[in-house]
């Protein structure tokens, strides 16, 4: 409860800013020209531009000023003493547009700034400048533009305007251009390949040795060493974001991240820093050079340089270090990315960026989850369905044979159960390894996989203490065995439904679905075929049994109906057995693939 409130309160925080500032009435940060969202502003120079209709304006003058540039949400401009940018706003504004924009007063002059109605996307706002009559000799206009609720640029200048005569400026002028290193273009005009990995550069591929060129399926990552800097592909299939990142270690955490998100038809490459499981710390993009995107049939690919060591940047690890390569995906809403949509890809091994070019594997489940799901997969796919069809439809079949002084059926059905107890119990532990208590992630199959623990390890129980057959509670105790027993099996499968998705163990959909879905339909069909056979086989015997009432004269003696029926129940458990075993063996080459 603690944790949820802790939750909402986080997002309260989120969303009131945004909710606030939505309607441009943003009066508050008429100083400081800056968003109140929680993130840091993108450096200058911006990707906008503040142009004006002329250089030089005298007091009661008008001036035309266009705010452009890629579409954007929110803005607000002011026009500022040249000479102290930190003044407060001077002169008033005209509107040209009172749909997308609308008047605001700063520091109690009215009119003295503009800024957005809505949060509706916009490419260009003009608006009207009036001089006031103590205007200062220099007037630079400054601007904030807001992308997206973590992207956006504070005071963005103008070109200098200055009245007639007026003495050269004493403090330098901001830049008003868009800066050529932070620039990043779209000009990947196919595929990235596969060829040169593991001779000429170091990859990372899942699937392993997937090609991108051909496999729009194919997570790719490449490392290429070019004199001091290392240049990196990446590429796969995303929704929002593809990411890739550096680690001492296998866990998330204190991490050099870069990220390529999705908005609007265009890729951001932005670097971050991740630490421990928070949202990644947007940073500077001047450490990457000649950065490129593509977007076409669903696949993200970016690229870009940076340079071996970047003295001076903590967060910028390396390059020639040895560090494991995390690889993940996910949505993206304007820019804000989500949690990754699975577990990321992790290598096998440290890989030495700069070292000798290698192929790398990896995997998107820890090996300990691993033998978690392939245990429970065993046990309740396997074990516990020919234990329980033994037990139900076998007693006939075996009547006299004894295996080490007990009926086959019981020793074998009492076997099984014992390995499903065991195997439920070893897979139980795994995860509570994995993580070091329980898991805030997993939703609902934690809850559902401790309810079928508890009823694993109740029927073992309950059969130890079984009263003895003929005796008066003997029915008590075989009704309790089978209604727990149908209990658990219910319960396993839907904690398998539910752990399949996983994150940790995340199987590919829709064919997990299929095949868990033609398990049961197969369990049902062949419990189904083995009822209605055990019905008229029974129904045989009696009647054979009352013609051996009628008829009291029998030279030679009939085999019961009954026996009759044992061939094709042992056929049919061959079959069962065979097709459960398929089943199972696809679920575990699809574990280990993952």
């Amino acid at each position: 409860m603690e944790s949820t409130w802790k939750v909402l309160v986080s997002c309260l925080f989120l969303i009131v800013p945004a909710t606030a500032y939505s309607n441009g009435k943003v009066t508050k940060a008429c100083r400081s020209m800056e968003p109140k969202h929680g993130h840091k502003p993108q450096p200058l120079p911006s990707p906008y531009s503040l142009t004006l209709n002329t250089t030089e304006f005298k007091p009661g003058d008008k001036i035309k000023v266009d705010l452009s540039g890629s579409s954007f949400k929110g803005f607000l401009i002011e026009a500022r003493d040249a000479e102290n940018l930190n003044s407060e706003a001077i002169g008033t504004f005209s509107l040209i547009d009172s749909t997308s924009s609308q008047l605001l007063n700063c520091a109690k002059r009215q009119n003295s700034a503009v800024s957005h109605t809505s949060s509706s996307e916009k490419g260009k706002i003009e608006v009207i400048w009036n001089s006031p009559r103590d205007a200062p000799p220099h007037v630079q206009f400054l601007s904030t533009v807001v992308k997206t609720f973590k992207h956006f640029w504070v005071k963005i200048p103008s070109p200098l305007v200055s009245q007639p005569n007026a003495p050269p400026l004493t403090t330098p002028p901001l830049p008003t251009a868009y800066s050529s290193k932070t620039d990043y273009t779209n000009d990947i005009i196919k595929p990235f390949n596969a060829s040169g990995c593991g001779t000429t550069k170091s990859c990372v591929r899942n699937p392993s040795y997937c090609n991108p060129e051909k496999d729009r399926y194919c997570f790719f990552l490449s490392f290429t060493k070019v004199d001091q800097t290392v240049r990196v592909e990446l590429s796969g299939p995303g929704e929002g974001y593809i990411a890739f990142a550096f680690s001492d270690d296998k866990l998330m955490g204190n991490d050099d991240t870069y990220l390529c998100i999705k908005e609007s038809q265009q890729v951001n490459i932005n670097p971050a820093f991740l630490t421990g499981r928070k949202y990644p710390s947007m940073e500077s993009k001047d450490s990457l050079q000649d950065m490129a995107w593509r977007l076409a049939d669903g696949v993200i690919q970016c690229s870009f340089r940076r340079n071996i060591s970047i003295p001076g940047d903590n967060h910028r690890f390396s390059l020639n270090g040895s560090y494991y390569i995390f690889i993940a995906d996910g949505l993206a809403t304007n820019g804000m990315i989500h949690r990754h949509n699975h577990q990321p890809l992790i290598t096998d091994k440290k890989l030495e960026v700069t070292g000798p070019a290698k192929n790398l594997g990896g995997a998107r489940s820890p090996l300990i989850i691993k033998f978690h799901g392939a245990f429970m997969f065993i046990a309740w796919m396997t074990t516990v369905s020919i234990g329980v069809i033994v037990a139900r439809f076998f007693k006939p079949v075996w009547p006299d044979n004894l295996w080490c002084g007990q009926k086959v059926w019981f020793q074998v059905h009492r076997t099984l159960m014992i390995i499903t107890v065991i195997l439920t119990c070893s897979a139980f532990v795994l995860p509570f390894l994995y993580r070091g208590g329980w898991s805030t992630h997993a939703g609902a199959h934690p809850f559902v996989g401790c309810v079928v623990m508890a009823l694993a390890v109740l029927q073992p129980i309950m059969a130890f203490f079984r009263p003895h057959p003929g005796t008066p509670r003997r029915s008590i105790f075989n009704w309790a065995h089978w209604g727990t027993g149908t209990v658990a099996r219910v319960t396993a499968v839907a904690a398998m439904f539910l752990g399949m998705n996983v994150q940790t163990l995340d199987l590919p959909n829709p064919w997990d679905t299929y095949m868990m879905v033609g398990l049961v339909l197969w369990h049902v069909l062949v419990d189904i075929i083995l009822e209605v056979h055990n019905y008229f086989m029974t129904r045989k015997e009696k009647e054979h049994d009352d013609d051996d009432d009628r008829d009291n004269i029998s030279f030679v003696k009939s085999a019961p109906a009954g026996s009759k029926g044992h061939t094709f129940k042992k056929v049919m458990l061959s079959v069962y057995i065979c097709g459960n075993l398929a089943f199972l063996s696809s679920f575990l080459a699809t574990i280990i693939q993952i």
